[in-house]
């Protein structure tokens, strides 16, 4: 079953991070990617630009709107996401654990709904 891993950390924790802090934590987090890759169950997973370079969009009554940064104010930001191919909910949460922003945040795992198109 596939399993998003989302990790939320603190902006502004990161930012007051000095650059050796900020190499070491990347230096883990590439150091964990090479490791799922390698036992096969990376399916995905990217690292995303702040909150401030987010857009928000709804739809009401017929019309777009958009709003500049994320759709609620909170102490934690979604600040990337893995998707794994795990066994179990036991195994994403063991993968989970190891990321590092487990650390210094929080990691939701969610299962992936994964819908096939009919084949003709």
């Amino acid at each position: 079953m596939q399993y998003a891993l989302l990790i939320y950390t603190s902006e502004v924790e990161e930012a007051n991070m000095s650059k050796e802090q900020q190499n070491a934590e990347f230096g883990e987090y590439f150091g964990f990617t090479n490791q799922i890759r390698e036992r096969g169950v990376y399916v995905g997973g990217e690292a995303l630009h702040p909150t401030s370079a987010a857009t928000t969009v709804r739809v009401r009554e017929g019309k777009t709107l958009t709003t500049d940064g994320p759709f609620a104010e909170t102490r934690e930001q979604l600040g990337g996401y893995y998707i794994l191919e795990c066994k179990d909910i036991d195994e994403a949460i063991e993968f989970a654990a190891r990321i590092p922003g487990a650390r210094r945040g929080s990691i939701e795992i969610r299962p992936v709904l994964v819908i096939t198109p009919n084949q003709p």
